[in-house]
């Protein structure tokens, strides 16, 4: 009886962690969202090529960010491990029909898990400080990856209704945040390290820093 109680303490410390590293750090108000050069956009599948319901929502959530003038550019990072399965792709010619100027959507084609895609925006494209745009059950996990990565991160966390989905991915962040974990601990390089891509150096100069449509000052507090 004691070795079970001991095990569930064991596997709850990791979600604590969680919980205390961003306590602060995570809100679900788009108009609170803290403004920040990047916004971080997490892959979450493909339907038929498009971006799945949950991936679109996180989406439209950039979109509305980057409208409000709270974020100069978008980028989308996600799984491109097979020729027939683009999702940074598809991220971007989402976000392009919708009216993002092609100038400010990035692409990271080897965002494989969360920790690829926090490692490769800090180690890769220079992100110093972003927005990171995902789901509640998985935003708190991204945000303390991002930090573990060296990025000032803010959990944008898009809300869904606890339907089945919504569920089933509350139950991958129990093994997700084991993960979480240790890669915070020994921050591991990510699958493809390299080399650096200016993608977002670029983006940024082109995107008029100084003259955005908002009176909040960059990186407010929280």
């Amino acid at each position: 009886m004691r070795g079970a109680v001991l095990g569930c303490v064991l596997a709850l410390l990791p979600a604590t962690w969680l919980r205390l590293t961003t306590d602060g750090r995570v809100g679900e108000d788009l108009a609170e969202a803290p403004r920040a050069p990047v916004a971080l956009v997490f892959g979450a599948g493909l339907r038929d090529g498009r971006p799945s319901p949950y991936l679109a929502h996180r989406l439209d959530a950039a979109v509305r960010l980057y409208r409000a003038g709270t974020v100069r550019v978008l980028l989308v990072s996600g799984d491109h491990g097979r020729r027939d399965h683009d999702e940074p792709g598809a991220m971007r010619r989402y976000l392009l029909d919708r009216g993002v100027p092609p100038g400010r959507v990035v692409s990271d084609h080897a965002g494989f898990d969360t920790w690829d895609s926090c490692a490769r925006a800090a180690r890769v494209f220079g992100v110093r400080r972003a927005l990171l745009v995902s789901q509640d059950y998985h935003v708190r996990r991204a945000a303390a990856l991002c930090r573990a990565a060296g990025i000032d991160a803010y959990g944008v966390a898009v809300p869904e209704p606890r339907d089945a989905t919504w569920y089933a991915g509350g139950l991958r962040e129990l093994p997700g945040a084991v993960k979480a974990a240790y890669d915070a601990a020994f921050t591991p390089d990510p699958r493809f390290p390299g080399p650096r891509e200016p993608g977002v150096r670029r983006a940024l100069a082109g995107s008029g820093a100084h003259h955005l449509p908002t009176e909040r000052q960059e990186g407010g507090t929280h």
